[in-house]
């Protein structure tokens, strides 16, 4: 049940969270305002916002995603369909709902496409390993 339940949705779960706190006019400047600063050598400040923590959670669920795709049974088939409907859910989302046309956002529904494409192209070259590997002996 777990290798089929797309992990990209978790960060899309939180910025709906984010963004249904507050105020349309405030989802962007919440997702911009830093957490903190870190003073740098070169005398400027790096600061992490809430935007650049969600975006680090996904690239780091889109990994998981990658790497999982390898697999070619049917729970990997269900997974990719499945993350198909969280890329399409997401572009709805951003089209046609305020609170969720932002960068964060956009980048989020980039990172779904991603993983919607990299996971049937992998299965398909895993597969088609497979299938010579097989046909050869």
């Amino acid at each position: 049940m777990f290798s089929i339940f797309p992990k990209l949705i978790i960060p899309m779960i939180i910025y709906a969270i984010i963004a249904f706190l507050g105020s349309t006019e405030t989802v962007a400047a919440r997702l911009a305002d830093p957490l903190f600063e870190i003073g740098m050598m070169s005398g400027a400040s790096w600061g992490l916002t809430p935007g650049d923590l969600v975006l680090m959670l996904a690239l780091f669920f889109l990994f998981i995603e990658i790497v999982k795709s390898s697999d070619t049974g049917t729970a990997s088939i269900i997974n990719h369909g499945m993350s198909m409907l969280v890329f399409v859910i997401g572009l709805v989302l951003f089209l046609l709902v305020g609170r969720f046309a932002t960068s964060v956002f956009f980048l989020l529904t980039v990172m779904a496409l991603l993983d919607t494409v990299a996971g049937f192209v992998v299965t398909i070259v895993s597969a088609r390993r497979d299938l010579a590997v097989g046909g050869e002996a």
